[in-house]
């Protein structure tokens, strides 16, 4: 037995190494290919929240260098993102019968789009706001904003990350529910902590104006309650798959 579970061990480490090497190499590839897209798209997201006539300026030699490498690692991560999900599904879905199989792979999209959808929201609505604001408030302090672009992206990413990474709560939620660690019962009951724990999230990330945080709140507790609804759906399938093989093991 001990030498069936070593060789056992062995074999899901050759998976599991396998199985990284393909997803670093996809990211090598991906990574390159964004050092080619790094030039435009930094170009546009450098014009597109910014007020008209502020600058952004280099306050180092290797500001450029450092940026060109931050854009191009981002394109990586992106793009290897779905790949990474799936290898991630092949590797534990040993594991799962065929009909939870199919359920979790059908994760892999939903939490792609997500997180895509969570970055657009808040690079277009927070961060645009959140830049508007910001520029305001030093015009109106008689002070000339010009913003190194190290760290004006610096700012954009620590802003725009962990809300594309908020966005994957549903998904997270219906994983954590198929897994029968999470139930919609829970959820409903900690949902007043929720919105507050998602409230605190959004005035920390928001600027002080109450327009910008009602934008960023509504969606944060209408993603919880599609969190619950999802759960729910989840859970009743489970209650009856339960029924069902009670059914078929009844003496």
């Amino acid at each position: 037995m001990r030498d069936n579970d070593q060789m056992t061990v062995v074999k899901h480490l050759s998976e599991l190494r396998k199985r990284i090497v393909w997803v670093l190499a996809v990211f090598v590839m991906t990574f390159l290919a964004g050092l080619y897209f790094a030039g435009p798209i930094i170009e546009y997201l450098k014009l597109v929240p910014m007020e008209e006539g502020v600058p952004i300026i280099s306050l180092h030699p290797s500001d450029a260098l450092r940026i060109y490498m931050q854009f191009s690692m981002l394109v990586g991560a992106v793009a290897t993102l779905p790949v990474a999900l799936y290898h991630t599904w092949r590797f534990v879905s040993v594991g799962l019968n065929d009909h939870e199989r199919r359920m979790t792979l059908f994760f892999i999209p939903i939490a792609f789009f997500l997180f895509v959808g969570g970055v657009l929201f808040g690079y277009y609505i927070v961060f645009s706001m959140m830049m508007k604001f910001l520029t305001g408030m030093s015009t109106q302090m008689g002070v000339t904003p010009h913003y190194g672009i190290a760290a004006y992206f610096d700012f954009m990413f620590q802003l725009v990350i962990p809300i594309g990474v908020l966005f994957e709560l549903p998904i997270v939620v219906m994983f954590l529910t198929r897994l029968r660690i999470l139930n919609p019962m829970v959820l409903v009951k900690m949902r007043r902590f929720a919105y507050f724990g998602l409230t605190v999230v959004t005035f920390i990330l928001t600027p002080p104006e109450l327009v910008t945080e009602i934008l960023v709140t509504i969606p944060l507790l209408l993603l919880y309650e599609l969190s619950i609804w999802l759960s729910r759906a989840v859970y009743r399938k489970q209650l009856k798959e339960d029924e069902k093989w009670k059914t078929n093991h009844a003496v």
